[in-house]
């Protein structure tokens, strides 16, 4: 069995060879609260789904830190590990909000950060 090891850098490189600005992305949230926001985890699994269909990698381990929350112009920033320890910085920003459909852009980094030592 083959296994493939991807490093931060091969994500960036990927990432930058197909320009990701993915645009349009989106999903259902959590109606009932006053703000519509997407949940961190929920982000996560989209940021990650989207890059890897657009880079043609394999779905990347992606972590957000905050739920998303459903104001145009609203930004976090996730961050995609690779099985090396290596980073790549994923900006999120809010594009529009529809009812309870929040749309964003994602950006992946120009550069991975090394793994730490």
């Amino acid at each position: 069995m083959t296994v493939v090891r991807l490093s931060a850098a091969t994500w960036s490189l990927a990432a930058v060879s197909v320009g990701v600005l993915l645009g349009g992305c989106s999903a259902s949230v959590d109606v009932g609260t006053s703000t519509t926001k997407m949940s961190s985890d929920k982000l996560a699994t989209i940021v990650a789904e989207k890059l890897a269909a657009t880079t043609g990698q394999p779905k990347p381990d992606i972590s957000c830190p905050e739920d998303l929350v459903g104001k145009v112009g609203t930004t976090t920033r996730c961050t995609l590990t690779a099985d090396d320890g290596s980073t790549l910085g994923v900006a999120v920003k809010v594009t529009s909000v529809e009812g309870d459909q929040i749309n964003f852009d994602i950006k992946a980094d120009s550069a991975a950060s090394p793994a730490p030592n």
